[in-house]
């Protein structure tokens, strides 16, 4: 459509453009008072007029967006000055209505899907639908802004300060509110408006403003990041089941920031990962006090936990000492193996083909809470008129288990071992060539991912009460590595996205059981054709992937240049 509209047709057609889509963006609000579901259970009742939904209003403010994008530069552009070189209204406005009519086209499917049939789409949906693509087809008619450079503008601490505040409260706000949602139509509908509105502030250039404003107050965003993951909690009534599908995905993040360092930082194919996780967890079942523990040797948890990140730890060790020799295919084909040998292992450790330490397929149920200094974890407490059950305990601790990964990941990114681990998956040759011993880096990195995925196990199997040998088996290897990639390889916050998504949709989802994975392989292939980087891409990564990518580069190289001068206040601040 591009090819086909000119840009001198753009040019002549610009303000009619505006006008059209401004129209098609009131048309979108207007719908929002109107009923879309002839009846009340299709997603969070939107059959009352003149009283929108949540999800309605979530709809309308994508609408709201549209409709500023477009009308202020058409009538304040005399006044907008070097703002209408630092934010892409154009391109931006074309993206605020594709995220509009997507959240549209989401909402009308779930109400035909729930109520059985179009039919049951009242005119409030249809006028919404007619409106996004009314904006939709005007936006091509403008022509393309220039990039964003939001993120060049100096601005002041308090102001920096204040909207890392405000985002990490939408982000608390926005957690609540998915987990809060039990209708699946509901939940897709408010991710279809969360990638919109995520897709819309990038485009606008705000998440490049927040990474320097980030930089510079690293520690107040560490520690608003920190506050609001702990108050989290509180924001779900007491709900164990929100509570439990919280803990578990912290647990599958910190397994996966044990994975993030040996495919994202050394580059190498771990397919076995899961049985790491699966020794912490037996590890801690078997000196757990469960009445079916063939060990009479109960330590404390501090050192259960340490026992069971050694034992992960050396499992690395023997598996990585004659197979890390090996790269690419050849090791992914090992490391598949060795997650299968785990799981049959575990599975004749049951006093027939082997000793009886497991109790073989049935494993070690039972396992009781954990008991920290005199707090148990099963019991339910009331804090600030809140009950506050065992998962919420569980990820608590977990929170703090996470810390501490997160503080060992950065370190060991930033030392001299990170650098070795980046050059040895940059060319392994080389590194070689400059003295750098990769074997043993290799094998660094092998063992102390799988410490990390052992520490995790050890209070997954607390988590869970029991522990099995089916619960480790390669499907879910491969869910950790699609965590790594979807997110961005060798980054922080890009893995804890990736791992929350993954184990988000599959529990919000349930109705969709027989096609998940068929939902899953679509966003994986989704992912690799459009940002192979993941979402939260590494800068180095991203030119790896983008190679041929002249402006990319340029970009990219500028992002750094720009990064660096606000992180060294003795060198001149870049303004425009």
């Amino acid at each position: 459509m591009k090819a086909i509209i000119s840009d001198e047709l753009k040019l002549r057609l610009r303000y009619q453009a505006r006008a059209v889509g401004i129209v098609g963006a009131l048309a979108m609000i207007a719908s929002i008072f109107l009923t879309w579901a002839y009846g009340h259970e299709a997603l969070d009742d939107m059959a009352y007029p003149g009283a929108p939904s949540p999800l309605q209003l979530f709809f309308g403010l994508l609408a709201l967006l549209v409709l500023a994008l477009l009308a202020i530069p058409l009538v304040g552009k005399p006044k907008l000055g070097r703002w209408a070189r630092i934010v892409a209204w154009n391109t931006t406005a074309k993206t605020a209505a594709l995220a509009a009519l997507g959240m549209a086209v989401v909402a009308v499917a779930g109400i035909a899907i729930e109520l059985g049939g179009l039919i049951n789409v009242d005119p409030g949906g249809w006028v919404a639908l007619a409106g996004g693509l009314v904006s939709v087809a005007s936006t091509l008619f403008l022509p393309d802004s220039p990039e964003p450079s939001l993120e060049r503008v100096k601005s002041p601490k308090w102001l920096q300060i204040s909207v890392i505040g405000v985002a990490m409260a939408l982000v608390l706000f926005g957690a609540a509110f998915a987990l809060g949602l039990s209708d699946a139509g509901s939940f897709l509908t408010f991710a279809a408006f969360l990638v919109g509105l995520v897709m819309v502030l990038r485009q606008f250039g705000a998440f490049d403003w927040l990474s320097i404003a980030g930089a510079n107050n690293n520690r107040v965003l560490v520690l608003s990041a920190f506050a609001v993951a702990f108050v989290f909690p509180f924001t779900q009534d007491g709900s164990d089941a929100n509570m439990s599908i919280a803990a578990q995905v912290l647990i599958f993040a910190a397994t996966a920031l044990g994975l993030n360092i040996v495919v994202g930082l050394v580059g190498l194919l771990d397919l076995g990962y899961i049985a790491f996780l699966g020794a912490g967890a037996f590890t801690a079942a078997v000196l757990s006090e469960s009445a079916f523990s063939r060990i009479d040797f109960h330590p404390p948890f501090i050192v259960t936990v340490l026992i069971s990140g050694t034992v992960a730890s050396v499992l690395g060790l023997l598996i990585g000492a004659p197979t890390l020799r090996v790269s690419g295919d050849y090791l992914a084909i090992v490391t598949l193996a060795f997650g299968e040998i785990f799981r049959i292992t575990m599975n004749n450790l049951d006093g027939s083909d082997g000793p009886n330490i497991t109790n073989g397929s049935a494993g070690i149920p039972g396992i009781p809470d954990l008991d920290l200094f005199g707090f148990n974890f099963g019991d339910p407490h009331i804090i600030l008129g809140i009950d506050i059950g065992r998962f919420a305990n569980y990820y608590w601790l977990m929170l703090l288990v996470m810390g501490l990964i997160i503080v060992v990941f950065t370190n060991l990114n930033h030392s001299r071992i990170g650098r070795g681990w980046v050059a040895i998956r940059e060319d392994e040759l080389a590194a070689e060539a400059m003295g750098v011993n990769t074997f043993a880096l290799k094998l660094l990195a092998f063992s102390g991912g799988a410490f990390l995925a052992g520490v995790a196990g050890a209070v997954k199997a607390h988590h869970d009460v029991s522990v099995t040998p089916e619960q480790y088996v390669f499907l879910e290897s491969a869910f950790l590595l699609a965590a790594v990639v979807l997110g961005g390889m060798g980054t922080v916050a890009g893995v804890l996205i990736g791992a929350t998504i993954l184990k988000l949709l599959p529990e919000k989802l349930r109705f969709f059981s027989d096609y998940r994975l068929l939902m899953f392989g679509l966003l994986m292939v989704f992912m690799m054709r459009f940002r192979p980087e993941g979402i939260v891409a590494d800068e180095r990564r991203q030119l790896e992937f983008h190679a041929e990518d002249e402006e990319l580069a340029d970009e990219v190289e500028e992002e750094l240049i720009t990064h660096h001068a606000h992180l060294n206040p003795d060198r001149k601040a870049f303004e425009l």
